[in-house]
C-alpha cells in the first residue's frame, strides 16, 4: 500500500515529520517497507539565470551560455533549443549526480569549449519524460534551492511516498483514510471529518439491475448511477500526480476516479460505457464456458459458479475483480454507469485464484471492504465526476440490501493486564476505541463496519494495546507458585523428543524442519496421497497432501543438496506424520537418513559407502536413549518403500513395532532423484513402553562375582532358515543361565552342498549362585543343540 504525505494530510491534520509518521505506523502494526523522498535526489540543484547565449563556434546545435550562479558567472555549453538569455534554469554543478542520466558531472570540454556544469531538463531530473528542452522557471532567485522552489510552486514533485505492508486482517488500512485514523488515535494529529456528499438526481435510471437469488450470498448489495453528458479526457494534474506517485499510470479521468477511491477510501468502483451496454444488467453465477475479454487484454474462460455482471449480450465484467474491455470507458465516452457493490471475500478469492487474475479490486474485496460505505462511496465518486467532467446523474439504483455486520463486545479494562501485561486506565481504553471508530455504550463496544477482523473481547484488548504501543511493555518475572525447585512440566513424550534430538545430533546428524505438506507423487510412494490427507486449498501443487512419513521431506532435502554438489549427508527430523484428515489422525516419528559415504575423506581408508548396519546402529542408539528395552526382535516384512531384502523391523513381538531400519528401495530413490547409496531409520517413540516406575534416580546396577562362560556353536540349516529363529531357539534352552546369544558368521557353499548354509553363534552363560562346572556347561549345550534342532532342523557342523 503506497500513499504520499500530502494525500495523508487530506485526511489527517498533522505537523509530524515523515520519520515520525513512519515510526508510528510500524509501531501500530502497519510496517513501513520504505519511504521514497523525491526531494532527496534534487537537494543539490540550485536556480541560475542565463545572462548571454551565443552560437558554438564549432557546432550548429550547441550554444555557449554565460550563466549567473550563486558562485559567480559560469560558462556552460548547452544543446537545448530553448537555451537563451533571460530564462531562469535549474543548474547542476561539477560534482553533482544527475539521476536521469546516471552521471556525476565534471568540468567538460565540448568541441574545444569548457563547460562548467549543465542546465537540466525534466527527464534528466526524473520529474517527467519531457526532454524537448531545459527547464524554464517562471520565477525564482539565483542560488535558491530547486527543492525549495518546488515546495512553494509544485509540491507534488517533492511529495514523499510511504509504502507499508498490510497484513490480511487489516483491510481498513488499504485506504488512506484508514491509515490516518490509526495515526490520529495514536496522537499524531486530528482526523479530518469527511462529509458525505448527496447527489441530486436529474432523471430516472434508464436501466435496471437484478441479482439472481443464488447469488445474493456472493453479492448482497449492488448500487449504481447513470451519468449523462460526461466530458471525459485527461485527469486534473493533482489526480495524475497522486496516481503516478504510487506507481499507477493515469488513463483517463473516469478510470482514474475509480483508482483514486480504491486507494483513498478502500472502495473499488467500476465505470461502464452506457453506449456499449445492451439492456439491463444482471448479477449472476456463470454456467461455465463463457468467455470474457477483460481490461488487461486477456480472455478468461469462466468456470461454473463464478460471479459475473452481464447484459443482454453476455458477461460484461468479472464481478469484484476486473471489468470487461467491451464496456470500458474511452476518451469519447459521454454516458456512463458507475457501479459500487459489496462482494463476498471468500468467493472473490476462489474466482481470482482459479482464473489467476490479480487486480487492486480483488486484493481489497477478498480481504473485506466496508459494506456500509457502498452507497456513500458511490455518491462521492459521482460527485467528483460531476464537478470535473460535468453531466447530470440519475437516481441511485439499489439491488439487494446492505448486509448486517453489526456486533458488540464487552470491554473489560482488566483484561489488558491479564492478556498483554500493560496497565492502561479504563478512560484511555475507551478513548482509544472511540478514536478508532468504535461506538461505546456502557461497557459494550460496537465494532465499526470497516473492521471485519474484530471478532471478540480479546481483539478489543489488541486494539488498545497496539495504539498505546507495545514498546512500553516491560518484562516482569512470573511469581513463584511455591518455594523450592518447581516440578517438571514436560510430559514423557516431550522428554523423549528432546532426548531423541540430542542423541541424533550427537551421532552426527543435521536436523531438518521440512514442510508437513508434500506433493501427491511423493506421498503415494510412502503409502499416502489419498483424499483424506489432500488439502482443500494448497499453497502450490508441490504441497497438495499431508505427509504420511518424514522420509519424503528428508529425501527431497537430500536431492536439493546433491543438485548443489553435496553428496554425503546425515539428516534427521522429529515431527508429526498423518494417516488421516482428522486432528487425532497423526503420529509422532523420528527419522534419520544417511546418503553417500561415511567417515572423513581426508583419512586414508576411513571413508566407505553407508550401509544398513549404520542405520541399525543409529536407530538402536536413539531407541536406547529414549528408554526402549535392550532386547528386541529384528523381523522382516516392512513397507514397500524399503529394500525387500535389506531392512529390519525392530519389534517387541510381531505386532509391536518400535522402528524400522534399512536401505530405501531403488525405485523410491529414482523417483525422488536421490543418488544412492541411501539408508534410513524411522522410530515410533509413542510405541516405546513407558517405565513401570518413574523417578529421578537410576536403577541399581547388578554385577555378578561369578565368571561368565561363552561357547560357540555352528549349525548347518536349510538356506531359508532365518538366523533370528535359530538365535531365539538357542536363547530359550535355559533362560536362567543364558544371558546373550550373538550371530558371528554365516557360510554358504563349499562342502555344505546346495540349499544349505552354516550359522555360527556365541552363547554367553552367566551363573548367579555358583561357578559353572564342565558338566553344567555340557548340559546347557545339549539343551541348545536339542532346541535348535527342533526349531530349525539344524545339526552341528562336523
Amino acid at each position: 500500500m503506497k500513499f504520499t504525505l500530502s494525500w495523508l494530510k487530506d485526511h489527517l491534520d498533522t505537523t509530524a515529520s515523515v520519520d515520525e509518521i513512519a515510526e508510528a505506523l510500524t509501531d501500530l502494526g502497519l510496517e513501513v517497507e520504505g519511504v521514497e523522498n523525491p526531494g532527496a535526489k534534487l537537494a543539490k540543484f540550485t536556480l541560475a539565470k542565463v545572462v548571454h547565449a551565443e552560437q558554438h563556434p564549432d557546432a550548429d546545435r550547441l550554444r555557449v551560455c554565460r550563466v549567473e550562479t550563486d558562485e559567480g558567472e559560469k560558462q556552460i555549453v548547452c544543446g537545448a533549443p530553448n537555451a537563451r538569455a533571460g530564462i531562469t534554469v535549474v543548474l547542476a554543478k561539477p560534482g553533482d549526480y544527475v539521476p536521469g542520466i546516471d552521471v556525476t558531472l565534471s568540468v567538460g570540454n565540448i568541441r574545444g569549449v569548457e563547460s562548467h556544469g549543465m542546465m537540466a531538463s525534466e527527464r534528466e531530473l526524473e520529474l517527467s519524460d519531457e526532454h524537448d528542452g531545459i527547464i524554464e522557471l517562471p520565477s525564482g532567485e539565483v542560488g535558491q534551492k530547486f527543492t525549495d522552489w518546488l515546495a512553494e510552486n509544485d509540491p507534488a514533485k517533492v511529495d514523499p511516498v510511504i509504502e507499508i505492508a498490510i497484513t490480511p486482517n487489516r483491510p481498513d488500512a488499504l485506504g488512506v483514510q484508514g491509515i490516518a485514523r490509526d495515526l490520529a488515535a495514536r496522537g499524531l494529529g486530528t482526523l479530518k471529518s469527511q462529509d458525505s456528499k448527496s447527489v441530486e438526481a436529474s432523471f430516472a435510471a434508464p436501466l435496471l439491475v437484478h441479482i439472481d437469488d443464488d447469488t445474493l450470498d456472493g453479492c448482497p448489495v449492488f448500487c449504481g448511477r447513470v451519468i449523462r453528458g460526461v466530458k471525459n479526457g485527461p485527469s486534473p494534474a493533482w489526480l495524475q500526480d497522486r496516481l503516478r506517485a504510487i506507481g499507477l499510470r493515469p488513463i483517463n479521468f473516469l478510470v482514474d476516479v475509480t483508482n483514486f477511491f480504491t486507494y483513498d477510501r478502500n472502495r473499488p468502483l467500476h465505470v461502464f460505457d452506457m453506449a456499449k451496454v445492451s439492456g439491463d444488467l444482471r448479477v449472476h453465477r456463470a454456467a461455465g464456458g463463457e468467455e470474457l475479454l477483460a481490461l488487461d487484454g486477456k480472455t478468461y474462460t469462466l468456470q461454473a459458479g463464478q460471479m459475473v455482471i452481464s447484459d443482454e449480450n453476455g458477461p460484461e465484467s468479472l464481478a469484484g475483480i476486473m471489468g470487461g474491455e467491451e464496456t470500458g470507458c474511452q476518451d469519447d465516452t459521454t454516458d456512463v454507469f458507475v457501479e459500487s457493490a459489496y462482494w463476498d471475500p471468500v468467493q472473490i478469492a476462489y474466482t481470482g485464484r482459479a482464473l489467476k487474475v490479480n487486480s487492486d479490486a480483488r486484493y481489497r474485496f477478498e480481504r473485506g471492504v466496508d459494506p456500509a460505505f457502498t452507497s456513500t462511496g458511490l455518491d462521492l465518486a459521482v460527485s467528483m465526476i460531476l464537478d470535473v467532467a460535468g453531466g447530470e446523474a440519475s437516481e441511485m439504483i439499489v439491488a439487494g440490501e446492505v448486509p448486517d455486520v453489526s456486533r458488540a463486545y464487552k470491554l473489560d479494562a482488566k483484561r489488558v493486564i491479564s492478556l498483554v501485561g500493560m496497565e492502561i486506565p479504563e478512560a484511555e481504553q475507551r478513548q482509544t476505541l472511540t478514536a478508532l471508530g468504535f461506538r461505546m455504550e456502557g461497557t459494550m463496544a460496537h465494532v465499526p463496519s470497516w473492521r471485519p477482523d474484530v471478532l471478540g473481547e480479546a481483539d478489543l484488548v489488541e486494539e488498545v494495546a497496539r495504539v498505546a504501543s507495545l514498546t512500553k511493555l516491560q518484562g516482569v518475572p512470573l511469581a513463584r507458585v511455591q518455594a523450592g525447585v518447581p516440578r517438571p512440566i514436560l510430559s514423557p513424550m516431550q522428554k523423549r523428543e528432546q532426548i531423541a534430538r540430542r542423541t541424533a545430533a550427537a551421532l552426527g546428524y543435521n536436523e531438518c524442519v521440512t514442510y508437513s505438506f508434500i506433493d501427491s507423487k511423493a506421498a503415494e510412494l510412502f503409502g499416502g496421497g489419498d483424499d483424506a490427507t489432500m488439502l482443500a486449498n494448497p499453497i502450490s501443487s508441490e504441497m497438495s497432501h499431508m505427509r504420511p512419513a518424514l522420509l519424503p521431506g528428508l529425501l527431497q532435502a537430500a536431492a536439493r543438496n546433491q543438485a548443489r554438489g553435496y553428496m554425503d549427508m546425515a539428516l534427521f527430523e522429529v515431527g508429526a506424520a498423518f494417516h488421516g484428515g482428522e486432528p487425532e489422525e497423526q503420529h509422532l516419528l523420528i527419522s534419520g537418513l544417511l546418503v553417500g559415504r561415511t567417515g572423513p575423506k581426508d583419512v586414508h581408508g576411513a571413508s566407505r559407502p553407508v550401509d544398513l548396519y549404520d542405520a541399525k546402529a543409529d536407530a538402536e542408539a536413539v531407541l536406547s536413549a529414549i528408554g526402549a528395552p535392550a532386547k528386541m526382535q529384528i523381523l522382516r516384512g516392512a513397507n514397500e518403500w524399503w529394500h525387500p531384502g535389506r531392512h529390519g523391523k525392530m519389534c517387541l513381538g510381531p505386532k509391536k513395532v518400535l522402528g524400522i531400519f534399512g536401505e530405501l528401495h531403488p525405485k523410491v530413490l529414482r523417483e525422488l532423484d536421490v543418488k544412492g547409496p541411501a539408508v534410513a531409520f524411522t522410530i515410533w517413540p509413542e510405541e516405546v513402553p513407558l517405565p513401570r516406575k518413574s523417578g529421578a534416580s537410576r536403577g541399581a546396577m547388578v554385577m555378578s562375582d561369578l565368571q561368565a562362560v561363552e561357547r560357540d556353536f555352528a549349525f548347518v540349516v536349510n538356506d531359508d532358515v532365518q538366523a533370528l529363529d535359530l538365535m531365539n531357539a538357542a536363547a530359550g534352552a535355559d533362560k536362567a543361565l543364558i544371558e546373550d546369544v550373538r550371530l558371528f558368521d554365516e557360510f554358504i557353499g563349499g562342502s555344505l552342498g546346495e540349499g544349505k548354509k552354516s550359522l555360527a553363534i556365541t552363547v554367553r552363560l552367566q551363573p548367579s549362585d555358583k561357578t559353572l562346572k564342565e558338566k553344567d556347561i555340557e548340559a546347557v549345550a545339549a539343551k541348545i543343540i536339542e532346541k535348535v534342532g527342533k526349531a530349525t532342523g539344524g545339526v552341528l557342523r562336523g
